[in-house]
């Protein structure tokens, strides 16, 4: 399982446990006292359900940041890896497609035959 759906996973748990719960409470044969009781009781563990799922929340966001700048480096330095193998590449090609000095010598004679002379 991944980070990213690991994180989701244990949300679904924590919403899905206060939904059951209050769904429970409300459907329960229990007397009107009771069931506000156990409301009430509800309602006084939200505030600490909500911050377990912050928690949760912000350490799967941590491994995620974490994790997108260890890839964003190695992406950087292949980047950089093939700009420089670019240039290398470029420079080659510039160098073998300069003429040299005896093609530009042969270039430069004149293309009148020696007999005509």
């Amino acid at each position: 399982m991944s980070k990213k759906s690991a994180g989701a996973f244990i949300s679904g748990v924590l919403l899905g446990s206060a939904i059951g719960t209050v769904t429970g409470l409300l459907i329960a044969p229990r007397t009107g006292r009771d069931t506000r009781q156990l409301l009430k009781k509800s309602a006084d563990a939200l505030p600490d359900l909500a911050e377990d799922l912050s928690t949760s929340v912000q350490l799967q966001a941590d491994r995620l940041s974490e994790s997108a700048l260890r890839n964003w480096d190695g992406t950087l330095a292949r980047l950089r890896e093939a700009i420089a193998a670019g240039i290398e590449a470029s420079q080659r090609e510039t160098l073998d497609l300069r003429p040299s000095k005896t093609d530009v010598a042969a270039e430069s004679r004149p293309s009148v035959p020696d007999h005509q002379l």
